[in-house]
């Protein structure tokens, strides 16, 4: 899967998170390790076991994309 980061260079460091998984943020020295960081970062969020309550359900909802998704973004790589 791919998820949308954002990511710039400030004072000396570049920091960057995930739009799309909040919380999965980093900071590096390097481009490369910030990238290498946030994939991690989102790995390990979405390997985290969610307990439910009794009664509780999980839904899977259906967004379609959004419109910038379908041009622009999809011509652009982190390397």
């Amino acid at each position: 899967m791919k998820y949308r980061a954002i990511i710039k260079k400030s004072d000396g460091w570049w920091i960057g998170w995930l739009i799309d998984l909040p919380g999965v943020n980093a900071q590096e020295r390097t481009k490369a390790k910030l990238v290498e960081s946030l994939r991690v970062g989102a790995e390990d969020m979405l390997d985290t076991e969610v307990p439910f309550e009794p009664g509780a359900e999980m839904a899977m909802i259906d967004i379609s994309d959004p419109v910038w998704t379908k041009s622009s973004f999809e011509n652009s790589t982190v390397s």
